[in-house]
């Protein structure tokens, strides 16, 4: 296989990757898919390894997969050096999936939660942006794609609150500002925000009655698949998305439409 991908081989480096039938998966395999080497990145140690050697079985695209804090910003470091280390072609893109939902009430909500659903969410995202745009900006070509939701337009969800919603429109404040500044480099950035989707991470916590109504209050009568929601990421990633910059991509089966 050829690992062409537009103007040349490149890597694209997915967070919150570990879980085997989450968005940051779904997205991982849609790039090895679409020709790109990939780079799977999560604080699940375990998980993440599980996550690699599956994309191997699935595909001959090169692939890595690092447990990494996205918190914290030597553990991002230490990526970026083994990614390199590790002799995969250029990153191309950066998809900023990892995340932390918190359905607490306001009042309930403590600092340690605040800080922390902000961390994983919003600081998580700017470090990444940090860490791997200098090597775009070498490069002049770079696709930075982060996610919100769509919680953070219409201030709150189904299984989210206040922390949540409050990191989410940050993200998409840091994307649009940051859109403007890598412009002239090549690179664009973008925001995808999602709905309802069916995925593991509120396994347990609706039953199969709430799941229907959660679907019929969709204009186009489904929850949104993790598929879904990868292939947006994927073709923001490509040469056919190359003038679109700045903006916040709802999917979310007309849910909200804004």
């Amino acid at each position: 296989m050829s690992y062409q991908t537009g103007v040349g081989q490149r890597t694209a480096v997915v967070t919150g990757a570990a879980a085997p039938r989450g968005i940051g998966y779904a997205t991982a395999r849609r790039y090895a898919r679409e020709g790109w080497a990939v780079a799977l990145l999560d604080i699940d140690q375990n998980g993440i390894a599980a996550s690699n050697q599956r994309l191997r079985d699935e595909s001959d695209v090169p692939s890595i997969g690092l447990a990494v804090d996205v918190t914290d910003p030597d553990s991002i470091k230490r990526a970026v050096a083994e990614i390199a280390e590790a002799g995969l072609p250029p990153v191309g893109a950066v998809a900023n999936i990892a995340g932390l939902a918190s359905p607490v009430p306001f009042l309930d909500v403590d600092l340690a939660l605040w800080q922390k659903v902000l961390d994983v969410n919003l600081t998580g995202t700017f470090l990444m942006c940090q860490a791997f745009l200098p090597q775009m900006i070498d490069n002049r070509y770079g696709r930075i794609v982060n996610m919100s939701s769509v919680s953070a337009q219409q201030g709150g969800g189904v299984f989210s609150k206040t922390p949540y919603s409050a990191a989410k429109a940050g993200i998409l404040g840091l994307t649009r500002s940051l859109a403007r500044e890598m412009a002239e480099h090549g690179i664009t950035v973008n925001a995808v925000s999602p709905g309802v989707v069916a995925t593991d991470i509120r396994a347990g916590a609706t039953d199969e009655e709430n799941e229907a109504r959660l679907a019929a209050a969709v204009p186009l009568k489904r929850q949104a698949t993790v598929d879904d929601i990868a292939a947006l990421f994927v073709w923001l990633s490509s040469e056919d998305s190359s003038y679109i910059t700045g903006g916040t991509h709802n999917i979310n089966g007309g849910s909200y439409i804004a």
